[in-house]
């Protein structure tokens, strides 16, 4: 081989190496063929629709016969000195109590604070008839007045519906309910509804609302409550100063 030969051999050897050399680590890789990165996607979960309240199969709607209405209408002139409720003039909206639930209160012994009446027997309170007839109602005497109801037994209480004469549209003051396993009302008396907001029946100050006198009568929420007695307060109306008791029912079980 000739000198030249060799010279041009070596030549082509470092012409390569030194092409070699002039790629760094960085350009080799990026020589290489580029590998896809699969990104992880992070999915939150669903929300789960909220679920709605299970209807209690032990509640049901507690149904009251009414009597008829004594005048058509809602009354519109808001007596003055009151916090009378204005009426919507719609059904009272549905109210539920445990299954089994009934009148405890029909045809059980009254006694009252006027032991003799003015007008009617005190066994008229829970005798059944609501209407605004003039036989209907037992009329107590003027001030402070009360009808007490023995259910004969304690039982758990869950409304009191009250209606007093609903022959107009008047409003009776003081309307006050308790209940109690003391005959006498001395301990253990537990008030349902209370409406005297200047406490002038000396029986506290109430924060329920005055209400006109209708057919559907004042249905009070009694929150299962126990007790064998229940006595109704009044103390007049803004009619007259006479206390008319038409009708009480007491459901429980």
């Amino acid at each position: 081989m000739s000198w030249k030969s060799v010279l041009s051999s070596g030549a082509a050897v470092i012409a390569v190496t030194g092409a070699l050399a002039t790629l760094s680590p960085i350009d080799a890789v990026d020589a290489a063929p580029a590998k896809k990165v699969a990104k992880k996607v992070t999915k939150k979960p669903a929300k789960k629709p909220a679920k709605k309240p299970a209807a209690n199969a032990n509640l049901v709607a507690l149904r009251i016969a009414l009597p008829k209405p004594a005048f058509m209408g809602t009354p519109k002139n808001i007596p003055p000195g009151t916090t009378v409720e204005k009426p919507t003039g719609k059904p009272r909206p549905p109210f539920f109590v445990p299954r089994g639930t009934t009148n405890v209160a029909l045809r059980k012994p009254v006694t009252a604070s006027d032991a003799y009446p003015t007008t009617g027997e005190l066994s008229q309170i829970t005798d059944g008839d609501k209407e605004a007839n003039d036989g209907s109602f037992v009329e107590l005497g003027p001030g402070k007045q009360w009808a007490q109801i023995d259910l004969g037994k304690t039982y758990s209480l869950y409304a009191i519906v009250v209606w007093h004469y609903h022959g107009e549209a008047r409003v009776y003051r003081d309307v006050v309910v308790q209940v109690s396993n003391d005959p006498d009302f001395i301990t253990g008396v537990k008030t349902v509804y209370n409406n005297d907001q200047d406490n002038s029946a000396g029986l506290g100050i109430g924060r329920d609302r005055e209400f006109f006198e209708l057919a559907d009568g004042r249905l009070m929420n009694a929150k299962g409550v126990k007790g064998r007695y229940v006595r109704c307060y009044i103390a007049g109306n803004t009619s007259d100063d006479l206390n008319r008791f038409t009708e009480v029912e007491v459901y429980g079980k």
